[in-house]
């Protein structure tokens, strides 16, 4: 494998190219100065704005100045993500966020002032002045808000409410991050150390059983200790979500969050039910994976272990790239021509280098193209990893082109879905070609790990947030003891009962930060399940499916997202999507159990 001791080492065509944004420091200075003198045009709007003309011309400057705010940012944060320790462009990051922070200021009377005008006077504004048609459907859905809309005074207050009522996501992030120390295990060299978040990543895959369960318990030693205080902040975060549904006339918390992607109650509520009348294949795997570790008792530890040791395969980056092309090939020649330009014109930056940001990650800039990040190990994972992110930046690009400014962006609720059809091609293509056992059975292993992370654990994770809300609106306690018996039941109920629970299960609650950002892991779920339905058909040849789903790449937020999945043939209203999927895992289940 190829390590670089320094950034200048790495070879230019494997290096993003930030030109592509800015050539030359003093035009980024100019963007900044022009966004300043935007922010200063943005304020004289306020208590302004009185026909469709004026309304227009806000709006045409605001989309302008987001516009070169956003490369603007990107160039910043590329260029700190390139090596973290660089002052002058950390230097370069802060004066973007500040500069976030009064582009921010300057634009935020205009919602309140929207949603304070009567339907009618909205109407009249659009009907004079002929170009906001550009903007009308966001202004309308911008108005479907108006309803949770409180007066004046009401707003102002829970506006001076705000740092308290994000209180207990910051307590905990805090708890989480700064305060918390975990327990101590034995290095290689028979020393005991502090255990970190990292090292804890790497030893719950360990094949040592003991060291497995000595991270296990070290890691939720400080959850244990800290389990009333966690406690207290998660229910107050809980409540503090119930209550400001109320306040906004939502039917419930689960609702309000609904609300903005428009999707109804029944299609989470499917999720769930659906998942869990065909549970029976996780069980069986459970039940699987006990036999292959030959275990008495399988454990929470022993979840995470890969079943199949000692695959390893080189996979060079330019290999990794020819791979991937291949795999994907089902998509087309346009598909393919878009992933080659990637590469060609330097859209990624590839090797890790010291200071460089870890982990992966897509970032679409609108009229310029994507960046993607990586640190590739030319091994599997790092395989995985491109296929994942170039899905991510494909479906950037082609939204890019496709969509004007105002719709390019794609919802979150969509965001997995070109990711994980492209790691489904590439898992299908890497079975149909490999003949060794072993590669083959870490192949249908590593695809039921992740299967099992991003949609069974999210879905798991989405029904104990429903259910401790519903609590919370029947004014029913949550403290520790109720979170416990939530969790632990769930648990039981996902895994079977092969797993025998340690202390430690039940709190598995207390160290989840999404829950504090609430309802928001299903998307995961919905999005992995639709991309397995997507993928399959694609792989029968299914043409109708494939060009719907070429033209989804290309539509961005031009539509709600569970219509945007409807034209493809995925309805998440109904079971088939999910009950699909999840055929795909008990398929993959009895491959993994006849090799």
């Amino acid at each position: 494998m190829t390590t670089y001791t320094s950034r200048k080492d790495v070879p230019i065509e494997e290096k993003w190219n930030l030109d592509d944004l800015y050539s030359d420091l003093k035009d980024w200075e100019k963007d900044y100065n022009t966004i300043n003198e935007k922010v200063e045009e943005l304020k004289s709007f306020d208590g302004n704005i009185h026909d469709g003309p004026s309304l227009y011309s806000f709006l045409k400057k605001k989309e302008e100045m987001s516009f070169t705010f956003n490369k603007l940012y990107a160039y910043a944060m590329l260029n700190v993500d390139e090596d973290t320790r660089e002052t002058s462009s950390q230097s370069l990051l802060e004066r973007a966020k500040q500069l976030s922070i009064k582009a921010g200021s300057s634009t935020s009377f205009f919602m309140p002032f929207l949603l304070s005008l009567k339907e009618e006077t909205l109407k009249e504004y659009i009907t004079s002045e002929q170009k906001l048609e550009y903007f009308e459907e966001d202004l309308w859905e911008s108005f479907r808000y108006k309803k949770h809309v409180l007066s004046k005074e009401q707003e102002e207050v829970i506006s001076k409410l705000g740092e308290a009522l994000s209180s207990p996501s910051h307590t905990f992030g805090m708890m989480n991050n700064a305060d918390i120390k975990f327990g101590e295990v034995t290095s290689d060299d028979g020393e005991k150390v502090e255990l970190t978040r990292g090292m804890y990543a790497k030893i719950i895959e360990d094949e040592n059983r003991e060291k497995r369960k000595e991270a296990y318990k070290a890691y939720y030693k400080p959850y244990l200790q800290l389990k009333n205080s966690i406690a207290s902040t998660l229910s107050s975060a809980i409540k503090n979500n119930v209550t400001m549904a109320k306040l906004r006339n939502y039917p419930s918390a689960l609702e309000k969050a609904l609300f903005g992607d428009n999707v109804p109650r029944e299609v989470y509520e499917n999720l769930i039910e659906t998942t869990k009348q065909n549970i029976s294949s996780l069980h069986q795997y459970s039940k699987l994976r006990k036999q292959k570790l030959q275990l008495d008792e399988l454990r929470q530890y022993d979840l995470s272990v890969p079943l199949v040791s000692g695959v390893k395969q080189e996979i060079t980056y330019d290999k990794a790239y020819e791979i991937m092309c291949e795999a994907l090939s089902p998509l087309g020649e346009d598909y393919i021509k878009t992933l080659r330009e990637f590469k060609e014109n330097r859209y990624l930056d590839v090797r890790e280098t010291p200071g460089k940001r870890s982990g992966a990650y897509n970032l679409g800039v609108y009229g310029v193209h994507p960046y993607i990040l990586l640190n590739h190990q030319d091994n599997l994972d790092s395989l995985f990893t491109l296929v994942h992110e170039c899905g991510h930046g494909v479906h950037s690009k082609l939204s890019s082109l496709h969509q004007p400014q105002i719709t390019a962006r794609y919802s979150i609720f969509v965001a997995e879905v070109a990711s994980t059809v492209n790691e489904v091609l590439l898992i299908n293509y890497l079975l149909d070609k490999e003949e060794n056992a072993d590669v083959r059975k870490h192949l249908v292993n590593h695809f039921i790990d992740q299967f099992k992370g991003t949609f069974f654990t999210q879905v798991m994770f989405a029904e104990f947030e429903m259910k401790t809300h519903e609590m919370a609106e029947k004014g029913m306690p949550l403290n520790v003891e109720v979170f416990n018996t939530t969790y632990e039941g769930l648990f039981r109920e996902y895994y079977g009962d092969e797993v025998v629970f340690d202390e430690e299960v039940k709190y598995g609650w207390s160290r989840i930060p999404h829950f504090y950002r609430p309802f928001y892991v299903y998307k995961y779920a919905t999005g992995f399940a639709s991309a397995i339905h997507l993928a399959t058909k694609i792989l029968e040849g299914d043409e109708k499916t494939l060009h719907s789903y070429l033209e989804f790449l290309k539509s961005g937020s031009a539509d709600y997202p569970l219509e945007l999945l409807k034209s493809t043939g995925v309805d998440l209203t109904a079971p088939y999507p999910i009950e699909n999927s999840l055929k795909k895992f008990k398929e993959l289940v009895e491959e993994f159990s006849s090799l």
